[in-house]
């Protein structure tokens, strides 16, 4: 069994609508996944009360007997949905992870609780993975100038950013509202597209797997993955 914590400091960043559309995308991939809750306000709990996901509520002291009662049960992969706050408990989801998934919106606030965030893994030692998330759709085959933006200024971040980006989609909240992951609200749209690609490249990377991965620099100058709508 693997753990992924999905992580984000600062809120609005959609943390938890991330937390629960990688775990349904991953239950719809085959996987046996299970959402563990952990966020005091119950977001993902309360998103998905009418679906069949399993999701646990939990705390961060909770944390190390659910990981090991899902890995008895037979759980493929636990999806951690964290708390913004203490350090305390972030650190707590931190330390049971194979992988933490750090999520921040292309603006300048949201960027500087990220770049936090990367500061303790690095002094965890803890694999990660920056996710831009709610960003805007390309305009003529480039990016708006406030994803590049976001992008340069994580060059030198030191962990991974996903080419995978997670568009501003209507989607997402449409799926939340019928307590459903886009893959299973929308399996054909361009929300379940781009989610699949992210479930994939957790997936990837969870088995020590560089395909798709880039350095800060490289996504920097390059393309993320565009779902065409």
């Amino acid at each position: 069994m693997q753990t992924v914590a999905v992580i984000s400091r600062k809120g609005g960043a959609g943390k938890s609508t991330v937390a629960v559309n990688l775990a349904a995308a991953l239950r719809d991939a085959g996987q046996r996944a299970i959402l563990a809750d952990a966020d005091p306000l119950r977001s993902s709990s309360e998103a998905l009360r009418a679906h069949s996901l399993s999701v646990v509520e939990t705390s961060a002291s909770k944390l190390f007997a659910l990981v090991t009662a899902s890995r008895r049960s037979g759980c493929d992969m636990l999806v951690i949905d964290t708390p913004a706050s203490p350090e305390a408990d972030i650190v707590a989801a931190i330390k049971v992870a194979d992988l933490c998934l750090v999520v921040t919106r292309p603006t300048y606030l949201d960027l500087a609780a990220a770049l936090k965030t990367v500061d303790l893994l690095r002094q965890l030692r803890a694999p990660g993975l920056i996710l831009l998330n709610q960003c805007p759709s390309p305009r003529q085959g480039h990016e708006p100038r406030v994803v590049s933006g976001t992008l340069e200024a994580l060059r030198f971040a030191g962990v991974p950013v996903s080419p995978v980006a997670l568009r501003v989609r209507q989607a997402y909240q449409g799926a939340l509202s019928y307590g459903r992951g886009v893959t299973e609200w929308e399996p054909k749209g361009a929300a379940a597209a781009e989610t699949r690609a992210l479930a994939d490249l957790v997936r990837q990377r969870m088995r020590g797997e560089g395909q798709g991965l880039r350095p800060a620099n490289d996504v920097a100058s390059g393309a993320l993955f565009t779902v065409q709508t």
